[in-house]
């Protein structure tokens, strides 16, 4: 049984931000925490963002070597038309001839991959090899004039670019040699960036290779390093170097061990761990938890100590969660539990969108490795956002996840409330959370993708856009990195049995992680 109430309030503030403090209450307070899970505290501010700023996180790093280099071409504004000409690449129109795309499965996901790789290859920094955060179109021309370019990257694009060279070598898209030559290029430019502790920086700047961050994250670390694994199984000439980087950082950096959770991160000019941690297992940041115990760096305990679900007094939830009992699993005490909603039931993530649910299974294969468990979760995940797009919301298409905001130069985080805890809003249809669905309902999501840009006008040169507004068919004119990478090695993975997944699953420390997902039953 869940503790009482008082106890609950007595742990969340046992728990609470800040009380790590030395005190006669210290020992008290750690024995708690490990009598009663983490996950049984309504506490929200330990364990995720909630919307808060820590201080001294909006602090600014200048890249004074970038603003050099742009007062040397006459300023900011100036040196806009010379960062253009750094990038590989350009669209010559705006839209794709509708009528001229695939009208079966598998040839319209082919074509997606090929032109989505072209994008890809395009908006890299020439001399760098660096992906460029987003490239946004002007809605009335798309020309190069009037567009704009986030010549910044994040170490998550960074990792996905090394998937990216791999799923193209795949595709046959490159040949391995070429490929080979890509990922030594960029490799050769990771040397010499600013690290920490032998992790990057969170952002860089494309141009003049500063860090443009104080915030060291755990997650985008991860994904760097899922990059590195699936390159060197993929290249044995490249094993040594990527060995080499994946050993120069130790996640117990991240890890709080008397919670048993991973921050969110580290501020560098604070020199202090982020006050947040991942509380919730089914969320993004599943797969570095992965990556870390299968390295050895935090023990195995660590992924049962995440939330399942958390207790029905956290009235705050989305819905009330059914079956939460406690259970045991490989020896590690858990609460588990569920949402149900129209005969599905489901784990929540934290905000309902399809990036928290399925962007670890671009590289992990839930499905085979943990059936009864992620894999199954994954499946009601797409079927929930799915009906309630098309029965609730009245949409044609369906895939909310966090995208530009069509009609401004926003960017929202959308999701299907009641498949989160606490849920964000509907908005914007986005292909990037359809393209995600492949690995998981492979004919579903095939169809999908042909219905957006079927209905929308929302395919251009470089594969689909970023969003779309399925009320009023706007749609935003934005190529970002993230979600166009997560695009194409979906449609790898859909189009080559799996590649990247068996690439990911063949490394060592997959390996080792892989034993502690398959036991758990989340629906028992």
């Amino acid at each position: 049984m869940p503790p009482r109430p008082l106890v609950l309030l007595a742990l969340s503030f046992c728990l609470s931000p800040g009380s790590a403090a030395a005190s006669p209450w210290t020992a008290a307070r750690d024995a708690l925490a490990r009598l009663f899970s983490a996950a049984e505290t309504c506490e929200l501010g330990g364990e995720v963002v909630g919307g808060r700023v820590e201080p001294g996180t909006r602090a600014v790093v200048v890249p004074t070597r970038k603003k050099a280099w742009e007062a040397s071409r006459g300023g900011e504004e100036a040196a806009k038309p010379y960062i253009k000409a750094r990038l590989a690449g350009w669209p010559e129109r705006l839209l794709a001839d509708r009528e001229a795309l695939p009208r079966t499965d598998a040839e319209f996901v082919a074509r997606l991959a090929r032109d989505t790789w072209r994008g890809l290859e395009a908006f890299t920094d020439r001399e760098h090899h660096l992906p460029v955060d987003n490239v946004r179109l002007a809605e009335a021309s798309g020309g190069r004039e009037d567009a704009r370019v986030g010549d910044y990257t994040n170490v998550t694009s960074i990792g996905l670019r090394l998937i990216t060279i791999v799923a193209a070598r795949e595709l046959g898209l490159v040949s391995e040699r070429e490929a080979v030559a890509r990922v030594r290029a960029l490799l050769d430019t990771l040397g010499p960036l600013e690290t920490h502790r032998g992790f990057l920086f969170n952002y860089y700047d494309t141009t003049s290779l500063e860090r443009t961050s104080n915030f060291i994250s755990f997650v985008d670390s991860s994904w760097l390093t899922a990059g590195l694994m699936v390159v060197r199984t993929t290249f044995p000439e490249l094993r040594d170097e990527c060995t080499r980087l994946i050993e120069r950082g130790d996640y117990r950096f991240f890890y709080d061990a008397r919670r048993q959770r991973m921050s969110h991160g580290y501020w560098v000019h604070l020199a202090a761990r982020s006050q947040f941690h991942y509380g919730m297992l089914y969320a993004e940041s599943r797969l570095g938890s992965l990556i870390a115990i299968g390295k050895g760096d935090v023990p195995e305990e660590h992924w049962f100590r995440m939330i399942r679900t958390f207790p029905p007094a956290c009235r705050w939830q989305s819905l009330r969660p059914q079956g939460r009992e406690r259970k045991t699993v490989r020896g590690h005490p858990l609460v588990g539990g569920w949402y149900e909603w129209k005969g599905e039931r489901y784990v929540p993530s934290w905000g309902g969108s399809m990036f928290e649910a399925l962007m670890p299974t671009l590289v992990l294969d839930e499905a085979h490795h943990a059936p009864l468990s992620l894999g199954a979760n994954d499946a009601a995940h797409v079927a929930v956002q799915r009906r309630y797009a098309l029965e609730e919301l009245g949409y044609p298409v369906w895939g909310l996840s966090p995208s530009s905001t069509p009609g401004n130069d926003g960017y929202g985080e959308y999701g299907v409330r009641l498949l989160g805890s606490l849920g964000y809003g509907v908005g914007a249809v986005t292909p990037h959370a359809v393209a995600l669905a492949l690995g998981v309902a492979p004919a579903e999501a095939a169809g999908e993708l042909r219905q957006l840009a079927a209905l929308y006008d929302v395919y251009g040169e470089y594969g689909f856009y970023d969003a779309v507004d399925p009320r009023s068919g706007r749609v935003a004119h934005a190529y970002l990195a993230l979600d166009q990478a997560m695009t194409f090695i979906a449609a790898a993975n859909y189009l080559r049995d799996d590649c990247i997944r068996r690439r990911f699953a063949a490394d060592p420390i997959a390996a080792r992680a892989l034993a502690v997902i398959g036991e758990e039953r989340f629906f028992d």
